[in-house]
Order: C-alpha cells, then sequence, then structure tokens
C-alpha cells in the first residue's frame, strides 16, 4: 500500500481546519488515481502551541477520522521545529510539508506525485507569481533569495517554500540533521536526491491571518543565511587585511612627506572620520559574529528541538 504523509504545522488556525480538509476530500480520487490502488492518506496535524481552539478541533476531528493524526507541542517552538517533528512522525513513502490557509494549492500536489512516480525524489513547488504576497514582502524575498545565492555553501532552490513532496528516502535523510537552528528550505536543498519542479502560483490567504511577523521574517532570514555559508565571516577577513594594507600605504605617505617637508600633516577631520568608519565596522563586525556564535550557543546547548505534550491517533 502506497502511503502518502501530509504534514500540516498550525498556530492559532481554528477557521482553516476544515476549509483545508473539505478541500483534500475533494481532490482524494485524484490524488488516489495517481498514487495508484491500494493507497492511503494521513494527515499530521502538528499543533505548535495554539492559543485558540486548535486544539480542541484537531482532537475532535481526529476521533471521527483515523487518517487525521495530532502532534501537540508543549508551546510555541516555531515552523520549522514544528515540521521537524511532522517528518519525525511521518510514515508516508511520500511526505508533503503543507499550509493550512491553502495558500500552498492542493491541487498541485496530483502534478507532485506525477512527478514522484516518474523517478524524483523531491518535488518542489516553484512560485512563479508572487502577487498575492504585498510589495515590501515580495521585495524582501527577491532580495533574500539573490543574496542566498550568490554566498550559499549549497544552492537554495529560489521561490521554493516548504511545499514540496519528498521521498522517503528523502525524510529519512533530513532526519538525521539534528541542528537546532533550522533553515528547512535550506536543508532541503542541501540532501540532493533527483529534483524535480512544477510551477505553482500561490492564491491568497482564504482563511485566518499570516503569522509571520516582519520581525519573524527577519529572523528566519538571518537563520538562512547563517546557516547556508560562512562567506560573511571570510569577508571580514578581506576587508580587515584590506583596509590594513591601506593604512600601512597611508603610513608611509605620512612619514615620506614629514621627512621631505618637515612639517606636520594637518588632518583632524581626516582622522575623525578615519576612526568613525573602522569603529563603524568593527562594530558590524562584532555583531556579526554575535550572530554566529549565538547559533553555536544553541547548538552546544543540545537541548531538543520541540517537547511533546501529547499525541491522537497514531
Amino acid at each position: 500500500m502506497t502511503t502518502l504523509s501530509l504534514i500540516i504545522p498550525v498556530f492559532n488556525e481554528d477557521d482553516a481546519i476544515r476549509p483545508f480538509l473539505d478541500r483534500m476530500a475533494q481532490l482524494r480520487s485524484q490524488f488516489e488515481v495517481e498514487l495508484g490502488s491500494p493507497a492511503k492518506l494521513e494527515f499530521i496535524f502538528v499543533n505548535d502551541g495554539s492559543l485558540d481552539n486548535t486544539r480542541s478541533t484537531l482532537e475532535h476531528l481526529c476521533r471521527n477520522q483515523a487518517e487525521i493524526k495530532v502532534i501537540n507541542l508543549s508551546r510555541n517552538f516555531g515552523k520549522e521545529a514544528a515540521l521537524s517533528a511532522g517528518m519525525h512522525h511521518a510514515s508516508g513513502d511520500a511526505v508533503i510539508p503543507i499550509d493550512v490557509d491553502l495558500q500552498d494549492p492542493p491541487q498541485i500536489i496530483v502534478e507532485m506525485i506525477r512527478r514522484w512516480k516518474q523517478g524524483a525524489q523531491v518535488v518542489n513547488a516553484k512560485r512563479v507569481d508572487r502577487s498575492s504576497d504585498g510589495l515590501f514582502k515580495r521585495g524582501t524575498a527577491n532580495l533574500f533569495y539573490s543574496i542566498l545565492e550568490k554566498i550559499a555553501d549549497q544552492p537554495v532552490h529560489a521561490h521554493v517554500g516548504d511545499f514540496r513532496l519528498l521521498d522517503r528516502q528523502a525524510v529519512e535523510a533530513l532526519n538525521q540533521l539534528n541542528e537546532n537552528t533550522r533553515f528547512n528550505k535550506g536543508l532541503f536543498s542541501w540532501i540532493g536526491f533527483k529534483v524535480a519542479e512544477v510551477e505553482v502560483v500561490r492564491p491568497p490567504r482564504e482563511n485566518g491571518t499570516t503569522k509571520w511577523k516582519p520581525t519573524k521574517l527577519w529572523s528566519l532570514a538571518l537563520d538562512g543565511v547563517t546557516s547556508s555559508s560562512t562567506l560573511p565571516l571570510r569577508i571580514w577577513t578581506y576587508l580587515g587585511a584590506s583596509i590594513a594594507f591601506l593604512a600601512f600605504l597611508y603610513a608611509g605617505a605620512l612619514i615620506v612627506y614629514t621627512l621631505i617637508t618637515g612639517g606636520d600633516m594637518p588632518g583632524y577631520a581626516s582622522i575623525m572620520v578615519a576612526v568613525l568608519f573602522l569603529g563603524g565596522l568593527n562594530l558590524l563586525s562584532l555583531g556579526l559574529i554575535g550572530e554566529y556564535l549565538g547559533r553555536i550557543a544553541l547548538e552546544v546547548r543540545r537541548r531538543p528541538l520541540y517537547i511533546i505534550e501529547s499525541k491522537e491517533g497514531f
């Protein structure tokens, strides 16, 4: 029997759960045709410390539908941790992380399964139209992916979110990665395997409101850069060496000027500019080192990525 696991992290998404399941019920027959007979679906909802009625709604649905499974985390650990919890508990031959708000179009799953059956082990859903996002989010997303493409040690698939199909072998590889500061989009690319791509036009959110505030997006972007590359640290080595070389040249010029003319070199303003410039660079480099050091501290503590309070349906 071929099993398809859908991992759905939720945080205060009570209004979106039933519409999501209704849409899945409408598409179920198409999924089963592509999967072949016999086929089985499992819905793994990871309740990431919701404060509304999400938990009670999920547990009620779980008691009435055997294919629905619920993982309740002890608090809000964030989407990256919730996805990891789902990955560790998914039993499917193919696993698909998907958002409950229906911005990840469920009908695309049919094409994903088709590509998987053709031999792809990772099937990415690439966003070709982000008009449903605001101007600010579109601009920052384009900037982020362009920077990451240039500095990442292993290329990260641009404009591909968590919505993708992962073969069982790919899921097992992901489950071996135990870092605490997780940037799943980077990890999905890092594991390799045979990759295929389907194009997606992301529709507006149908229920609820986004939980991604600018501060969280900024934190995720920093995690993405620091976990994907050490180039930002090496840049300061090159920059420091260049500035030191120029400083030696300038010092030599001052010595020669003094020996030839016998006079002092005026330049209070230039000295202040140099001091402030170098001081700013030092503070900026210390901040960057601090970002990496803070993430190292998280790894050294070896705390669990998430804590499960209870499970239903397993």
